[in-house]
């Protein structure tokens, strides 16, 4: 029994020895606590990967709530716009734009017109627009043409009347800018005249 005893001592004390070389070897404490470390770096860059999708969800949330924000904004505006008739005849331009389209040498125009007045009646009238040119050094001024090949293009609306057009320049030529006339059909006298410069 002594020796059996003594025997079991002797290989508890033989485990304690080498687990204490085990934790008092350099090579194998480096690589314990470089595994540590690596699933430690595992951890934070999870987090991190969670915290930009977060972020990306969040700044595409944010972008979308300004578009709508700005859309609302553009629709009060219009409205009220539309509501105050404090314009001359009552007409007046509530948008106007030029655009360069991807074909080179095309560029669309939009025009929207509004009536104010609780109750107006129907406008009648007509367009005319003039877009400036620079060609080879020399700055032209030329009609648009409609459909018909005239310069006048008629309107007739009561509250609104949008117009969205293009046009095709030569090679070569840069638009300067495009002007509308706004023309009353029963007295012709220009009631407006508004010009805008392409925007990218």
């Amino acid at each position: 029994m002594y020796e059996t005893g003594k025997q079991s001592v002797g290989t508890r004390s033989d485990l304690t020895e080498e687990k204490t070389a085990f934790l008092n070897d350099a090579e194998t404490c480096r690589q314990t606590k470089k595994q540590k470390l690596c699933t430690q770096m595992g951890d934070l860059i999870h987090q991190l990967q969670i915290s930009d999708t977060a972020n990306e969800n969040l700044a595409q949330q944010i972008k979308l709530l300004t578009n709508e924000n700005n859309q609302l904004k553009e629709k009060m505006i219009f409205f009220q716009h539309l509501m105050s008739g404090n314009s001359k005849n009552g007409i007046s331009i509530h948008q106007f734009s030029l655009k360069e389209t991807t074909i080179p040498g095309n560029y669309r125009y939009a025009l929207t017109l509004i009536q104010g007045g609780e109750r107006p009646s129907d406008f009648k009238g007509t367009l005319r627009f003039q877009v400036k040119l620079l060609q080879n050094d020399q700055r032209k001024t030329i009609p648009l043409l409609n459909k018909h090949s005239k310069q006048d293009f008629p309107i007739n609306f009561k509250f609104l009347h949008r117009l969205e057009e293009s046009f095709q320049v030569p090679p070569d030529t840069v638009v300067e800018s495009i002007q509308v006339q706004i023309h009353d059909i029963n007295d012709k006298k220009t009631i407006l005249t508004q010009a805008v410069q392409p925007t990218p």
